[in-house]
């Protein structure tokens, strides 16, 4: 199951950041229109994946904050070839760890 909500968060802040990168394209790099209409078809997915997370919104989102964090600094990297310094690792690492504190939890309280 854990494994599964970890895919799932990483999933979702994909489908977060494409849909908010594209339309970053469009407006600071010059990128064309068409770009809106992946972006929209992205932040849509990330709304849907939102809804198959199986605990309460509120834990849902604390949870996939960590996630998120991680993602992102992951995109820098790869997609922006940005080199992350240790304290970028270090900062997911912690909001990681938290994302495992919220996810253990979930049911127990």
């Amino acid at each position: 199951m854990l494994l599964k909500t970890v895919l799932l968060f990483f999933l979702t802040a994909l489908a977060e950041i494409v849909g908010c990168f594209l339309p970053w394209l469009w407006l600071r790099k010059g990128g064309s229109a068409w770009l809106l209409l992946p972006a929209a078809a992205s932040l849509g997915l990330f709304v849907w994946l939102l809804t198959l997370h199986p605990a309460a919104s509120g834990r849902v989102y604390a949870a996939y904050g960590g996630v998120y964090v991680a993602t992102a600094l992951l995109w820098l990297r790869f997609v922006d070839g940005v080199k992350l310094s240790h304290y970028d690792w270090a900062g997911a690492a912690i909001a990681l760890g938290g994302m495992l504190i919220i996810v253990a939890g979930w049911g127990r309280g």
